[in-house]
């Protein structure tokens, strides 16, 4: 019996993706590592999202070293994670500062032992329309997302490979993990989020190609690319324009129970990836129909993304001024369509600013 040629290529396609399947669970259990006793770096870690992995580690074990900007908040933070029984070193550090970045690493190594994991996960947003974004903007985007990943990077990385000269270790997979919190915004660019999703970008393309470089040394970069996560976060993001229409949109977009994750549910996709050295996750189904559509149909894409800016609040209001979240709430930011991330807000040490 004669096959025909579209039969034949189906029949090659299902084989090539059965291989790649096997090749793929035998690849991601022979990375897997035990995160108990390891020296984990979380950036941003006192709230929200970089908490919420900061508690899944310590039930595994791990020993955490958090740095933010607001003592209070790492004090906050630090009294919770403690109660796990592992060893918690905080430090306020601005990420966006080199010498900052070098000393809290040095610093860590010190109290707590050489970095194995580092977690990329500081960030800023700032909702704008275009005609409010300034290159200050732009700027500030680009040190917290890119340039203070890369000095991290840098700062730890003679740590994980000296671990590498000093040690026969056999297990290559033990050698080092860095994962870089990534977004969407870096896969698809967002109308009136065009500063974080440029810098987003960046970090993406700087991630993948650094996993290429590393993985020669054990050492296995991972780039997580949520979409909308109810953390808690729009109280403490910063906004421009018409600053409460911005806010009431962004606020409830990001609490929409079908069209968001929960972020102790994206904390532990994250944490997963990491264990298994994955090259990338994108997390929430909307984040990959809009990722795989960018790839496929970038035109569509990008007429969807233009009718989406014209829905969004014109220019105008407290113009190129910046307003928190907090200071932006209205009867309709402050209702029962922001329950969730409200409560996440609450649960995330976002709501005592």
């Amino acid at each position: 019996m004669k096959v025909s040629i579209p039969t034949k290529a189906l029949l090659w396609a299902l084989a090539g993706v059965g291989a790649w399947t096997a090749i793929k669970a035998t690849l991601a259990q022979k990375r897997k590592i035990d995160f108990r006793d390891k020296t984990i770096v979380i950036t941003g870690g006192s709230r929200g999202l970089g908490l919420e992995l900061a508690r899944l580690l310590a039930k595994e074990g791990a020993n955490l070293a958090l740095c933010a900007r607001d003592a209070d908040e790492l004090d906050r933070a630090k009294s919770e994670l403690v109660q796990f029984g592992v060893s918690v070193y905080t430090q306020v550090c601005d990420v966006t500062n080199k010498v900052q970045v070098e000393r809290f690493a040095e610093n860590v190594r010190q109290a707590i032992g050489p970095v194995d994991v580092l977690i990329n996960n500081a960030g800023i947003i700032v909702v704008t329309p275009y005609e409010h974004a300034t290159e200050d903007d732009f700027r500030e985007a680009m040190d917290t997302h890119f340039w203070a990943a890369f000095h991290m990077i840098n700062a730890v990385l003679p740590q994980m490979l000296a671990r590498i000269k000093s040690t026969s270790m056999p297990d290559i997979s033990m050698r080092g993990r860095i994962v870089n919190i990534a977004s969407i915004g870096g896969k698809v660019s967002v109308p009136h989020l065009l500063p974080y999703s440029t810098s987003k970008f960046t970090l993406v393309g700087y991630s993948e190609g650094l996993r290429a470089e590393l993985q020669k040394d054990g050492i296995y970069v991972t780039t997580i690319c949520p979409g909308l996560m109810r953390t808690g976060s729009p109280r403490n993001a910063l906004f421009k324009g018409q600053n409460e229409k911005e806010y009431a949109a962004f606020k409830i977009s990001d609490s929409l129970p079908f069209l968001t994750m929960g972020s102790t549910e994206a904390a532990r996709e994250i944490v997963d990836a990491c264990r298994y050295g994955e090259a990338e996750r994108i997390i929430t189904l909307p984040a990959k129909v809009a990722i795989g559509l960018q790839g496929l149909a970038p035109n569509m894409m990008a007429e969807t993304m233009a009718v989406v800016s014209r829905m969004l609040p014109a220019p105008g209001g407290i113009g190129e001024q910046r307003a928190t979240g907090n200071d932006s709430e209205t009867s309709l930011s402050d209702s029962a369509l922001t329950t969730l991330t409200d409560k996440a807000a609450e649960r995330n040490n976002e709501a005592l600013r």
